[in-house]
């Protein structure tokens, strides 16, 4: 079989990449303009439209929605959030566990949403298995089970090495950690429908239209400039698009690659009854699902980033990448040696410089934004929606303040990333230092963690 690379996501691969809408036909006006038609924009196009009917609502979308990370992720809804230890840091820990909460809360209301209406994204709540396959990972795990309960996550299970294989066989298994707030879904199938939903309700889409320039009550496009009180830009990945944002979020590349439906003696032989999302706690670390026709959809980084802040076009990631995620399947689950790889793409993700995601909503200029959720878009990009929501009806005088926005997240800055070429080097000289101290760590067998990634976390602002 060969292994198709590219096509946006295999999650397109069975009802094809959509037909896209109609662009903007001209120059317009709305009380809100949402730029980016991923899971935030469309999360707050629809907690605004159904909170307030009577609102003008225009989403600008690049190329289709979901073509970006929406619909090219792997499928983790999950409440982890980019940045809750600086946020704990900086607004103290009853802030952070309140932010945690709310991420909790908003795997949940993801899943309530979809159902309510009849969005069907092959949702699994299963939970979410993190294990440790070295010593130094096992350590790792365990200062991060503390940490999750220290944040409130009573309900999480830490698991020994025979627990953990009774959920999922991972070779080499050495202990876990679970947590029930966690399912998996089906990305394209979550954003195509959420489009559908927003659509009906009667919030205006207009794909193939790129915003070049953002401005106080503006969103200028070739077909033409919006003109709203609100201007949300919702764009993730693909922030540094925009004129003036090209040092504001990091594109990091991910990689994904999916196998052949599995047959029933490799299940066997896995396990994976529950359906979990898994995660590790490796320094590079990977991220999988068991997905709803029997395959492994499994993910990592490949080639970190692209010089200039550039992203591909299509997904199309490199071969040596997909050689190097088949490698790190089969070492976890050597029963699919012999499966064939069906699908491989790539996609970017938005990294702050200090790693934390955020919202926010200037009342001055009328300009908001969310994003730089560093992996963790799937649940967070809904909190995100409804808090913008929260942020513009406060701010119309629609309604008050409340609980969202006192969240330690929402007006948090950050300072820019370096420009080229040292953005390039240090990003890459990273992710080189975090894989080889993965293999130090395996080769060591030491519980503890190698040196070099320690001071790579310090230098980057991971921790």
């Amino acid at each position: 079989m060969t292994t198709v690379n590219g096509g946006i996501s295999f999650w397109y691969a069975q009802g094809g990449v959509p037909a896209p809408r109609a662009p903007l036909p001209g120059p317009a006006t709305a009380d809100v303009c949402i730029v980016g038609g991923g899971y935030t924009g469309l999360w707050t196009a629809y907690y605004l439209k159904r909170a307030a009917p009577s609102l003008r609502i225009t989403v600008l979308e690049q190329h289709f929605c979901g073509y970006g990370a929406s619909g090219r992720n792997g499928g983790w809804l999950y409440n982890g959030i980019a940045g809750r230890d600086r946020y704990a840091r900086l607004h103290g820990h009853q802030a952070a566990v309140d932010l945690q909460r709310a991420m909790n809360r908003s795997v949940a209301e993801v899943v309530s949403v979809a159902g309510s209406e009849g969005i069907d994204a092959d949702i699994h709540t299963g939970g979410v298995l993190e294990v440790a396959r070295t010593p130094a990972q096992l350590a790792r795990l365990n200062a991060f089970h503390a940490a999750e309960a220290a944040f409130g996550e009573r309900d999480r299970l830490l698991l020994d090495a025979a627990g953990s294989a009774a959920r999922i066989g991972v070779h080499g298994t050495l202990g876990g950690s679970w947590t029930p707030h966690g399912a998996r879904i089906h990305p394209a199938k979550l954003v195509r429908g959420l489009a559908r939903v927003v659509e009906g309700l009667g919030v205006k889409i207009h794909e193939e239209t790129p915003v070049t320039e953002l401005a106080p009550g503006r969103a200028v496009t070739p077909h033409g400039t919006v003109r709203a009180r609100y201007v949300l830009r919702c764009t993730e990945g693909f922030t540094a698009s925009v004129h003036g944002q090209k040092r504001t979020w990091l594109p990091m590349n991910s990689s994904m690659i999916v196998t052949e439906p599995l047959a029933p003696h490799v299940w066997d032989a896995i396990g994976w009854q529950g359906r979990e999302l898994l995660g590790d706690t490796a320094h590079a670390y990977m991220y999988a699902q068991r997905t709803a026709d029997g395959r492994i959809a499994l993910g990592g980084r490949g080639i970190p980033y692209r010089y200039g802040s550039r992203t591909d076009n299509d997904g199309r990631t490199q071969a040596a990448t997909v050689v190097a995620l088949r490698d790190l399947l089969v070492r976890f689950f050597p029963a699919t040696a012999g499966a064939a790889i069906e699908h491989a793409w790539s996609g970017v993700l938005g990294v702050p410089r200090d790693w934390c995601a955020s919202v926010e909503l200037d009342r001055a200029s009328g300009l908001g934004w969310a994003g730089g959720y560093v992996g963790s878009g799937v649940t967070t990009a809904n909190l995100a929606g409804r808090t913008l929501r929260d942020l513009v009806l406060l701010d119309s005088g629609e309604a008050a303040a409340t609980e969202l926005t006192a969240l330690p997240w929402v007006g948090h800055r950050v300072r820019r990333w370096e420009p080229e070429p040292f953005r390039w080097l240090g990003v890459h000289a990273l992710y080189a230092a975090y894989r080889g101290a993965d293999r130090r760590e395996a080769a060591r067998q030491s519980a503890g963690t190698d040196p070099v990634a320690r001071l790579a976390d310090l230098i980057s602002g991971r921790h």
